[in-house]
C-alpha cells in the first residue's frame, strides 16, 4: 500500500480551487484529530476521477450518487451526505435545474420535445438519470429530443445553451448557485425552466473495504469538521452548511430514478 490520497472532485471548479484546498486541510485535521494516520496533506488531482475513486490507497473522496450505486459498488462506500445551502437544496437533498436560454419561448418540459439536450456525462445523477426521470412520462417510450450531446461537464452543458448549441441541460443545483455567486455572466444568458425532483446530495465516501473502525472515524471527523466554527468562512463559500452520517443503501433513490423511467419504456435518455 501506498501513501494514501485524498480528491474532491465534485466542485472543485477553476475559481475555487483554493476554498476546496482550504476547506480539505481543516477535514483532514479532523481525520488527524480521530488517530486517522497517513492523512494526506493536499488533494489528488486528475482528469481522470474515476482512476482516483479506484484507487485502493484512496482515503476520502466526494462522487456522484449515481455511479456510487451502478459501477463504483465495488470501490466506494458513502460515509456522509452533505447539506447544502442553496436553492434546490433541502436536509442534504439536491435537485437539478433545467436550464435553457434566457431568451427561449419555452414554458413547460413539454414543450422541449424535439429540442437539443446537453448532458455531462451518461453515468451522472444530477446531468443524466434526474432529467431522464423527469422526461420519462412525457416521452411515451419514444425518443424525446432531437439529440442528446455530452458535454463533458456541467459548466461546459451551461455554455452550450447559453451559446446555441444545445437548448436544455440539467445542472445540478450546487454547480448552479456556484456559478451564479461567482461567475454570474456565465448564467445570466440562461433561465430555469423546471426543478428536477430531490435526491441525496452527492455523498463523501471511503474505499468500500474501509474498516468499521476507519470508516466510523471519517464519519465523526466529517462532521466535526461541518461543525467547526473556524471552518465556516470557507464552508460558507462552498454553500455547505454540515453533513449527515449516511451509508451506501441510503443512494437507492437513485436506483429509483432510472427503475420508474425504464418502468415508462424510457430506459436511455434520447
Amino acid at each position: 500500500m501506498g501513501h494514501l490520497i485524498a480528491s474532491l472532485p465534485q466542485y472543485d471548479l477553476a475559481f475555487l480551487k483554493a476554498d476546496t484546498d482550504a476547506w480539505w486541510q481543516g477535514v483532514a485535521h479532523h481525520l488527524r484529530d480521530q488517530g486517522l494516520l497517513d492523512v494526506p496533506d493536499n488533494l489528488t488531482r486528475i482528469d481522470d476521477n474515476e482512476r482516483n475513486w479506484r484507487n485502493p490507497d484512496l482515503l476520502l473522496t466526494q462522487t456522484c450518487g449515481y455511479p456510487l450505486m451502478t459501477e463504483l459498488q465495488q470501490d466506494l462506500r458513502a460515509v456522509a451526505t452533505p447539506v447544502f445551502n442553496c436553492e434546490g437544496c433541502a436536509g442534504g437533498t439536491y435537485s437539478s435545474a433545467v436550464i435553457v436560454h434566457a431568451d427561449s419561448d419555452y414554458k413547460q418540459v413539454e414543450d422541449l420535445r424535439g429540442c437539443r439536450a446537453a448532458i455531462n456525462n451518461w453515468n451522472s445523477h444530477s446531468g443524466m438519470n434526474a432529467l431522464r426521470h423527469t422526461i420519462a412520462p412525457l416521452a411515451e417510450g419514444k425518443s424525446f429530443f432531437s439529440e442528446v450531446v455530452v458535454s463533458g461537464g456541467h459548466v461546459l452543458s451551461m455554455q452550450a445553451v447559453a451559446e446555441g448549441r444545445a437548448d436544455v441541460a440539467a445542472i445540478d443545483s450546487v454547480t448552479w448557485a456556484l456559478m451564479g455567486r461567482y461567475r454570474l455572466e456565465a448564467s445570466k444568458t440562461l433561465r430555469i425552466l423546471t426543478w428536477t425532483a430531490p435526491a441525496p446530495s452527492l455523498p463523501y465516501a471511503v474505499r468500500v473495504e474501509a474498516d468499521d473502525q476507519t470508516y466510523n472515524k471519517v464519519q465523526v471527523a466529517l462532521i466535526a469538521a461541518g461543525a467547526d466554527p473556524e471552518l465556516a468562512s470557507v464552508r460558507n463559500r462552498l454553500l455547505l452548511n454540515g453533513f449527515i452520517p449516511c451509508d451506501t443503501p441510503d443512494y437507492q433513490t437513485m436506483l429509483d430514478f432510472r427503475s420508474q423511467a425504464e418502468a415508462l419504456s424510457y430506459p436511455v435518455l434520447a
